[in-house]
């Protein structure tokens, strides 16, 4: 799962940057494929609910032959029981297929007055054996800052939860 956490931290940079200007995020499949080059497909649908299954399914099936991983879209998490808009990365690692990660990155959208990146929260760590939750997540961290201009907008965004 490390390389898969690396992959969607990367992407992850990536969603950031494209919603802090207030732009939609159009749902995003992303895979490392066997000789390491990173791929991003838009999964562009008239009902974004629809891109998301479609999504799912392609990162269910790996019909990419990839090694990882990624499907990232714009949804929403409840932090104590209150709806915060979040970016959602569900990751595969496909070497072990029953292998699962969630992560949210919560943040405010600019139409509130000001952009904001929270800290990112594990939903999800299932069947994950070749690491620990706790290496996964700092494989994510690496991931963003490998996005210059995406860990640019998140360094400049980030504000800690209150």
């Amino acid at each position: 799962m490390i390389a898969a956490a690396e992959l969607g931290g990367f992407f992850a940079a990536h969603a950031i940057w494209c919603v802090s200007d207030g732009d939609l995020l159009i749902p995003i499949l992303a895979y490392a494929t066997p000789d390491g080059e990173r791929q991003m497909e838009r999964l562009s649908h008239d009902d974004t609910e629809v891109a998301v299954e479609a999504g799912v399914k392609r990162l269910e099936t790996n019909e990419m032959q990839a090694d990882d991983g990624v499907l990232i879209f714009d949804g929403c998490v409840t932090i104590e029981e209150t709806s915060r808009d979040a970016i959602i990365l569900e990751h595969r690692a496909y070497l072990w297929p029953e292998s699962k990660m969630v992560v949210a990155v919560p943040y405010t959208p600019i139409e509130s007055g000001q952009f904001k990146v929270r800290r990112p929260i594990l939903l999800a760590y299932e069947n994950c054996e070749d690491c620990d939750a706790d290496l996964a997540m700092r494989s994510f961290f690496h991931g963003i800052a490998e996005h210059e201009k995406g860990a640019e907008v998140w360094k400049n965004s980030f504000e800690e939860e209150e």
